[in-house]
C-alpha cells in the first residue's frame, strides 16, 4: 500500500502539471500523512540537509566550467580540431559530431550544454552540406548524451551522493562505456550516411591539422588534469570541479581572450539558474528518500524480487527495463534521485557491484534524454535547430537503438565496465 501511495501521489501531481521538485515534496507529504507522522519541521530539516552536501558543490562548478567553455571558445576549437581530423571522410561531418562530443564530454559533463553547443555549431554545417536535417539532429542528440558517461560527469556526482558510492571510481569506470557509446553511434552513422550521396569537403593539410591541434591544446589538457589529479589523490571530485572552472576561466580570458570580464556576470547567472534547478530537485528528492527508507519500500521491493536475487544478470535486465520505462516519462536528475534509494538496497542484496550498477544506471538515464515523449536533449536540438520534435525523434531512432545495444552488451559482460578499475586500483 505504501508503494501505491508514493507512486499515486507522485504521478497524480505530475499529471496535474506540478513541477517535478514540488511533486516530490507532495508525495513526501502524502507518505508522511499515510504513515501518521506528519511533521513540517522534519520536512524542512530534510529539505535543507538534502542540499547540504560537500560533494554536491561539484555541480555548480562543473556547470560553470561548461558555460565558460561554450562562451570562451574552448568548445569551438574542439569542434574545429575534429573537423580537420575526420571532416574529409564520407559522412565526415557526422564523425566530427561524434569526435567533438567525446572530447567535449571530457570537459563539461553536461548533456544539455554539450548538445546545445554541437547543435549551434554543426547542425547548420551538416544541413548546408546536404545531410538530412532530421538525421543530423538525431545524431547530435545521441552524441550529446555521451557527456553524462565520460568523466567529469554531473550525473555521476548526483548518483554518488545519493547512493553513497565513490565518485572517483564512477568517473574511472565511465570512460570505456562512454567510448563504446561513441563507437556505436559512429557505426550507426556509417550505415545511415552511406545511403546519402554527398561529396565530403577536401582533406585538411598537415599544417591545418597541426594548427587546429595547437589551438585546442589548452582545452584538451583539462580532462588530463582532472583524471590525473583524481588518480593521484591531489584533489577530490568536488575540488576537481573548481579546478575545471578556474582553468576554463583562465584559458578563456587570458589565453584565447574570447571572453571579456563584462560577460562573466551573464555566464555566472546562466550557470546559477541551471544549478538552482538541480539543487532544488536534489533537496526535494532527499525528503522522499528519507521517507522511502522510513516506509521500508526497499524491503518490500527486495521481497517482491527475491527470486531474482541469486541471478544478478537477470535482475539487471529487469532493473534496466524499469529504468527505460521511467526514462520515457521523466528527466534524468529526478529519475536518479527517486530510483537510487529504492534500487540500491536491492542491488547490494544481489551482490552486484555498486559502481558497475551506477554506470549502467546513468547510461540508461542518459539514453532516456533522447527517448520521447519527454526527451530533454531532443527538445534542445529541436529548439536550437528550429525543428519539429517529431523530426528529431525520427532522426534519433537508429542511434538510440545502437546505444541500447551497448547497454545490453554491458549487462551481459560486466567486466567491460570493471576492468579499468582494476588497472587503477
Amino acid at each position: 500500500m505504501t508503494v501505491a501511495v508514493f507512486l499515486g501521489a507522485l504521478l497524480a501531481a505530475m499529471a496535474l502539471g506540478v513541477p517535478i521538485a514540488y511533486s516530490l515534496l507532495l508525495c513526501g507529504v502524502a507518505l508522511m500523512v499515510y504513515l501518521g507522522n506528519f511533521d513540517a519541521q522534519i520536512l524542512a530539516q530534510n529539505l535543507i540537509e538534502g542540499a547540504n552536501s560537500f560533494p554536491l558543490l561539484a555541480v555548480p562548478f562543473f556547470m560553470l566550467a561548461g558555460e565558460i567553455m561554450n562562451v570562451g571558445g574552448l568548445s569551438r576549437r574542439i569542434v574545429n580540431l575534429a573537423l580537420t581530423l575526420v571532416g574529409h571522410k564520407r559522412g565526415g561531418l557526422g564523425y566530427v559530431v561524434i569526435l567533438a562530443a567525446v572530447l567535449m564530454a571530457a570537459l563539461s559533463g553536461s548533456a544539455v550544454a554539450d548538445t546545445a553547443a554541437l547543435a549551434a555549431l554543426l547542425l547548420p554545417m551538416m544541413v548546408k552540406a546536404g545531410h538530412d536535417k532530421a538525421k543530423s539532429g538525431g545524431l547530435i542528440a545521441s552524441a550529446g548524451i555521451i557527456a553524462p558517461i565520460i568523466p567529469p560527469s554531473i550525473a555521476f556526482v548526483i548518483f554518488g551522493v545519493a547512493a553513497n558510492v565513490s565518485i572517483t571510481r564512477l568517473f574511472l569506470a565511465g570512460i570505456v562505456p562512454g567510448l563504446l557509446m561513441g563507437m556505436a553511434i559512429a557505426i550507426a552513422w556509417y550505415l545511415v550516411a552511406k545511403k546519402e550521396k554527398i561529396t565530403p569537403p577536401p582533406k585538411a593539410s598537415g599544417a591545418e591539422k597541426l594548427k587546429a591541434l595547437r589551438d585546442s591544446t589548452w582545452a584538451l589538457v583539462l580532462p588530463f588534469i582532472v583524471l590525473v589529479g583524481l588518480k593521484l589523490g591531489v584533489f577530490t571530485p568536488t575540488e576537481a570541479a573548481v579546478v575545471a572552472a578556474v582553468y576554463a576561466l583562465f584559458v578563456a580570458t587570458v589565453i584565447y581572450r574570447e571572453m571579456k570580464l563584462s560577460q562573466l556576470y551573464d555566464v555566472f547567472v546562466s550557470a546559477a539558474k541551471t544549478t538552482a534547478v538541480i539543487m532544488f530537485l536534489v533537496a526535494a528528492a532527499m525528503v522522499s528518500a528519507w521517507l522511502i527508507t522510513v516506509a521500508q519500500l526497499p524491503q518490500e521491493l527486495i521481497a517482491l524480487l527475491e527470486p531474482l536475487l541469486d541471478q544478478p544478470m537477470l535482475l539487471m535486465f529487469v532493473i534496466m527495463l524499469i529504468v527505460i520505462a521511467v526514462g520515457t516519462a521523466m528527466d534524468m536528475t529526478p529519475t536518479i534521485l527517486i530510483l537510487t534509494p529504492v534500487l540500491m538496497p536491492l542491488v547490494k542484496a544481489a551482490g552486484i557491484d555498486p559502481v558497475y550498477f551506477g554506470v549502467l544506471f546513468i547510461m540508461n538515464n542518459a539514453i532516456g534524454l533522447v527517448t520521447p515523449p519527454v526527451g530533454t536533449v531532443l527538445n534542445v536540438v529541436a529548439g536550437v535547430g528550429k525543428m519539429k520534435m517529431d523530426e528529431v525523434t525520427r532522426g534519433v531512432i537508429p542511434f538510440m537503438i545502437a546505444q541500447f545495444g551497448v547497454l545490453l552488451l554491458l549487462v551481459l559482460f560486466p567486466q567491460i565496465v570493471l576492468w579499468p578499475l582494476k588497472l587503477f586500483y
